[in-house]
């Protein structure tokens, strides 16, 4: 059902836009979640709109959560948890099912439920699965709410790497050679299921990166230089999701580039070079978040190159049916040409991550890059479009 056309009340009317910012979320990402999630709230125009800070924990509650961003920040090595910043260990917020009721409720055991007012747009930040896999897409979908971001569709395409690649494939976008192993297909012959993967390797070659299928932030990645320590690096990817990829590894330069919808449409950033980390294997968690591994922007390219990833980026953007931002990873192979890796339709967007910085360096500051995306999404409206 669209929302388009729903009558605003005088509330609506005569207040600002009220954006919900809601981060968290329930899977191996959370922690970097709510630091996307401190840095939007701590960048929203105060001005322009009003905010309400969300957070769902990782057992899955949403809860309401003090407007503190510097408490969302990564310290000491660690990064937050939801559950020592929301309110109450118990309350819960509950958005409305009815289209044409926007108001939020704030609920504790044995206290009369607390309205907190209509919400125009939710700015979720969620990364991997139950946030930007479609599932909460879907949620705001039936609740009439428009939000910053790919649709349902577009949501699970980005987190399932073994789709994306299909459909990327079918649009005539290169990719580069895995094979994918399914949880029935483990759990009926495991056997049968790792000889798939050593004769991929006896075709494609040592190293593989054995990965989650449904995952990001380079969590339950392992980069395996032989059988030894294969049965280890499946391990380790099942304990994030059930459906593990096998990648092997191209040999060329990592390339990012980033995706915004303006009025007009997709535009791409300048693009980013992702140099080998020195004290990592390859560009893991720890390189990305923890010890801050910095990104060439603009990389070193031709312009026929950045020109080349830029359009390769917006035809990515364009084949999984993407909206508002979408963050392009490619490698530049040894022969010249430029294989896309994945998308994150919703990147990380801390102020060290490589889209911003991207977009920084295409003239559009973090602030407005927020303000772009809020935008956005208040002109969309929810249903089939």
């Amino acid at each position: 059902m669209s929302t388009e056309n729903l009558p605003q009340s005088p509330e609506q009317r005569s207040r600002k836009p009220r954006v919900a910012v809601v981060s968290g979320g329930r899977s191996s990402e959370h922690g970097i979640s709510v630091v996307t999630g401190g840095a939007v709230l701590k960048a929203i125009d105060r001005t322009k709109y009003e905010v309400l800070p969300i957070g769902i924990t990782r057992d899955g509650r949403w809860a309401l959560i003090a407007d503190e961003p510097e408490r969302m920040a990564i310290s000491d090595r660690r990064t937050p948890d939801i559950a020592e910043l929301a309110e109450s260990s118990e309350g819960g917020v509950v958005l409305p099912l009815d289209p044409a009721d926007r108001e939020v409720v704030y609920s504790e055991p044995g206290s009369v439920p607390k309205a907190l007012g209509e919400v125009d747009v939710v700015f979720p930040v969620l990364h991997g699965p139950y946030g930007e896999d479609g599932t909460l897409q879907g949620l705001l979908e039936l609740s009439g709410v428009p939000y910053v971001g790919s649709g349902v569709l577009a949501s699970a395409v980005g987190q399932d790497k073994e789709y994306m690649k299909r459909v990327f494939t079918s649009f005539g976008l290169k990719v580069g050679p895995y094979v994918v192993i399914r949880p029935r297909e483990w759990e009926r012959d495991e056997s049968a299921a790792r000889k798939k993967i050593v004769d991929f390797a006896g075709e494609h070659g040592w190293p593989l990166f054995v990965k989650p299928a449904r995952a990001g932030s380079s969590i339950g990645i392992t980069k395996v230089d032989g059988l030894a320590g294969l049965d280890e690096a499946i391990a380790e990817a099942q304990r994030h999701d059930p459906k593990i990829l096998v990648e092997a590894a191209l040999r060329g330069r990592e390339i990012e580039c980033g995706v915004l919808e303006f009025e007009d449409g997709p535009r791409a950033s300048v693009p980013a070079e992702i140099p080998p980390p020195d004290a990592h294997a390859y560009y893991d968690f720890e390189a990305k978040y923890i010890d801050s591994t910095p990104g060439l922007v603009p990389a070193p390219l031709t312009p026929e190159e950045t020109a080349e990833v830029q359009r390769l980026a917006v035809d990515a953007f364009e084949a999984a049916s993407c909206e508002g931002l979408v963050r392009a990873d490619f490698f530049l192979t040894e022969d010249g040409d430029f294989v896309i890796n994945e998308i994150n339709t919703m990147p990380g967007f801390t102020p060290i991550s490589m889209y911003p910085a991207m977009w920084q360096a295409s003239g559009v500051g973090y602030e407005e890059l927020v303000d772009r995306l809020i935008q956005a999404a208040l002109r969309r409206s929810t249903g089939l479009r």
